[in-house]
């Protein structure tokens, strides 16, 4: 690929940032630094306002959306925002479970709920679209995920609905 693709990450923060900092730091894709817990908490407290106008303004200009699925991810009502905004906006739209990337303090978890399961997508035409959710291998997620998250992403653009 000539150029990385801009990617908003989404994910549940407070579960999952250290295996989401992995995939961040493999380089595959356009380096978007995370948010800080500070920076996050912040965010938070200015009520759902905030964190609405925080979302559309590190969405915007994206060209896919890329939720990391951990065990709780498919409860987290921002999370569940986000998907709808990305098919909504014509944004590419891809799920990748990363149960099986070692957090440092927690190790693996249990492969959560696919999220894209609670939503009906349907392209301009109202035909039923599926959106990708990845599996990796559960003996080498990292370099799977590596090895694959750019030709993931592009099979999530050309899916989108746009």
């Amino acid at each position: 690929m000539a150029t990385k693709r801009q990617i908003f990450y989404s994910f549940h923060y407070d579960n999952d940032v250290f295996r989401v900092q992995q995939i961040r730091n493999m380089g595959a894709l356009e380096d978007n630094k995370p948010v800080s817990y500070n920076d996050w908490e912040t965010v938070k407290k200015g009520g759902d306002k905030a964190i609405e106008k925080w979302i559309n303004d590190n969405m915007n200009y994206r060209s896919c959306v890329v939720v990391l699925i951990g065990t709780d991810t498919y409860k987290r009502p921002w999370v569940n925002h986000e998907i709808k905004k990305a098919w909504a906006d014509g944004k590419g739209l891809l799920g990748i479970h990363i149960n099986n990337l070692k957090d440092p303090k927690t190790g693996t978890c249990p492969k959560g709920t696919n999220p894209f399961d609670q939503f009906t997508f349907k392209d301009s035409r109202g035909n039923i679209k599926t959106i990708p959710c990845k599996t990796p291998s559960s003996t080498d997620a990292y370099n799977d995920i590596k090895n694959n998250i750019e030709s993931w992403v592009e099979e999530a653009i050309k899916n989108s609905n746009s």
